[in-house]
């Protein structure tokens, strides 16, 4: 019985739908010559939705262009050489060490990095990365040698960590007008620099010197202590459009604001600014009650930005406002907070938006780039974007007009019993696609190895407030599921264009939000909230299994396909005492990578608590590996196909990509402890 409940677990989520029945032809390639040769036969212009003519040749001919394949964020390549008859003969080719850690070693003071969190791009048979110093590389893409190194030294303006996370850097972008190629990074501490992409060198026209200060001309002055960027920006019709990362707690009162810009590609001319918090009488700013936006602040787009080359729009996932967990000083829903926010990139004027949560109080920001897929739902072929969500929701829009493709309702949810708190009474519900994770921390939500296991987390959970979805959190603490960290992370979701199929990664994570008086201190706020992790009994997790997983859905019905645990559980010494075998995965981010063959999966090590270093602006969490692997799985069927043990878990994005005539695929590894690389896979 225990077994066939375990594999029932890994199988299925409460109130999931079990895996479909109905397989997914998967297509062949056409032509023998292409299948020898390993390229993909040529695409047609609807095959990467919204992608114009030169990004899908580039793709097609097995260049990575885009921190996700291409602005519409797919993670898919037509690649076909690696394939479900020799992914088991995978093995590394080389190994790229961060120019990193030199700088670090002839100078201590500067810290450690969070994680190497850098998605590299290849173009042209050169890879590019961004490094956790907000260096920039590049390398030759067949043997990883190193081709040139730009180093900002933006580590000596004696600021120490960059805000929010410390060292962290998760990628650049590419552009190129004729002959004139180059690539921008936005550095850790909010500078855009445009390189010379053959030479590494900066451009001497774009901006002074080649560099922008992203502080200057926003609306209030901004800390940089609270101030960075991390994703990479989106470069449409010559335009390059830039977040910010800001950090959202408390302390800082007026907060930076997260407003998102556009800058001219060829000189860096400021084009226009879009405001996410609405001031004075624009749009928005009624919601934004006793004129809180005067003092709102955050509600940026840290995580990457999509954009349809085709119709000139950028899709912005518009993050939680400031203070993430109280809300009594902003009454009020508070746009354009926790939103997707569709802008025309030659003016930056709204085209349509979606606010995903009202009046945010669980950090439920959008956490990763929305996802450009053509579907046929109703015999209608809709363009449209789906927004993968922390709080497990995928909300699916035509990228069009805005209308969501399915119904989304507005449900009644719980109200809050902090003074001053005045939280929405409703939130937007979709109606498809289901939930693809937990959904609240009841007690048929914990972990159900045994039945002594049960009861043991029923009774750590009865020492907080905990319910279904969108429970408001509380002065006692309040277990928050998912946490704060998903549900859907900033890994987010890939799509096979082919079949309609999105997969999204998913974990087991719950939060621990309690709300309190601060400390003079501390902030001026009435209420803080702290996040914190909630262990389980005998040091499992508190949720039930699977504790991370893949999850395939048919963005053409809204149907869940299946669901396979991802990581092998069997590393947990907590598992290996209860002689347990079967696959419960593992609680910790992963990422999928589709190709026109297979899907590749691999995943992130864990976190240590934090601790504090004398000297350091913020508290340091040490990366850790546990059991690394590169996975192969049929994309139809979830059956896995291979499994390649690797010196380091992945702690970014991959790629894939030819080069020399193989298929490569690449990502990052390490940070904090552990040495920072870049490892590349092949046959």
């Amino acid at each position: 019985m225990l077994g066939l409940k375990i594999k029932e677990a890994a199988l299925r989520a409460k109130g999931l739908p079990g895996p479909g029945r109905a397989s997914l032809a998967v297509a062949t390639m056409t032509g023998i010559a292409f299948a020898l040769l390993g390229l993909p036969a040529p695409l047609h212009a609807q095959a990467i939705p919204g992608a114009q003519e030169e990004s899908i040749k580039a793709l097609s001919q097995g260049e990575w262009r885009a921190y996700a394949g291409t602005y519409a964020a797919a993670r898919y390549s037509p690649l076909a050489q690696i394939d479900r008859g020799n992914a088991r003969d995978l093995h590394i080719a080389w190994r790229w060490k961060s120019p990193d850690q030199a700088i670090k070693d002839a100078n201590p003071q500067i810290g450690p990095s969070f994680a190497n969190e850098s998605t590299p791009l290849m173009v042209g048979g050169t890879l590019y990365t961004s490094t956790s110093l907000s260096e920039v590389a590049a390398i030759d893409a067949a043997s990883g040698e190193t081709k040139w190194v730009f180093d900002p030294k933006i580590y000596e303006n004696g600021l120490g960590l960059p805000a929010n996370l410390g060292w962290l850097h998760r990628g650049v972008a590419y552009w190129r007008n004729g002959d004139d190629e180059r690539i921008v990074i936005l550095t850790a501490f909010a500078q855009m620099i445009a390189l010379d992409a053959r030479t590494g060198k900066p451009v001497p026209t774009f901006g002074t010197d080649g560099r922008i200060d992203l502080t200057e001309g926003l609306r209030r002055p901004v800390d940089r202590d609270y101030y960075t960027m991390t994703s990479p920006p989106v470069i449409v019709r010559g335009v390059i459009v830039v977040g910010s990362s800001v950090m959202d707690w408390w302390a800082h009162r007026p907060s930076p604001p997260g407003d998102v810009r556009g800058f001219d590609a060829v000189t860096g001319r400021l084009l226009w600014t879009f405001h996410t918090v609405g001031q004075g009488e624009e749009p928005g700013a009624e919601t934004w009650e006793n004129e809180s936006w005067k003092q709102a602040g955050n509600a940026n787009v840290w995580a990457p930005i999509s954009a349809d080359e085709e119709l000139g729009y950028v899709y912005l996932p518009v993050s939680t406002p400031t203070n993430d967990y109280y809300g009594g000083d902003r009454p009020g829903d508070g746009l354009y907070g926790e939103s997707l926010v569709c802008l025309d990139v030659a003016t930056g004027k709204k085209v349509w938006h979606y606010q995903l949560v009202h009046h945010g109080l669980w950090d439920y920001d959008p956490p990763a780039a929305p996802n450009l897929i053509d579907i046929t739902v109703g015999g209608k072929r809709i363009k449209a974007v789906a927004q993968v969500t922390k709080q497990a929701f995928v909300y699916v829009f035509d990228r069009i007009t805005g209308q969501p493709v399915w119904p989304i309702e507005e449900q009644p949810v719980p109200g809050s019993s902090v003074p001053g708190e005045r939280a929405s009474k409703t939130q937007p519900v979709p109606t498809k696609p289901a939930p693809f994770d937990l959904q609240g921390a009841r007690d048929e939500d914990l972990i159900d190895l045994t039945p002594e296991i049960h009861k043991e987390a029923i009774d750590i959970a009865a020492a907080y407030d905990r319910g279904g979805l969108f429970t408001p959190p509380s002065q006692r603490g309040m277990i928050q599921v998912p946490g704060n960290a998903g549900g859907a992370s900033w890994a987010g979701a890939a799509i096979d264009p082919e079949t309609g199929l999105l997969y999204v990664g998913t974990q087991h994570l719950p939060t621990l939000v309690t709300i309190r008086k601060p400390e003079p201190w501390q902030s001026s706020y009435d209420f803080i909230g702290l996040p914190s992790y909630v262990p389980g009994p005998r040091g499992l997790p508190l949720l039930k299994p699977p504790f991370g997983s893949i999850v395939a859905i048919d963005m053409n019905t809204g149907d869940h396909r299946w669901r396979i645990p991802v990581g092998r559980s069997t590393a947990m010494l907590s598992i290996q005492k209860l002689g347990i075998r079967e696959p419960l995965g593992l609680p910790f981010r992963s990422w999928a990578l589709v190709t026109k063959t297979v899907m590749i999966v691999v995943q992130m090590g864990y976190f240590s608590p934090p601790r504090f270093v004398p000297g350091l602006n913020l508290p340091i969490r040490d990366l850790h590996n546990l059991d690394p692997h590169l996975w192969v799985y049929d994309k139809t069927s979830g059956e896995m196909l291979a499994e390649i043990a690797l010196p380091a878990n992945a702690s970014g994005a991959p790629i894939t990509y030819m080069a020399g005539g193989k298929q490569f695929i690449a990502f990052p590894v390490g940070g904090g402890p552990l040495v920072e690389e870049l490892i590349a896979v092949s046959l």
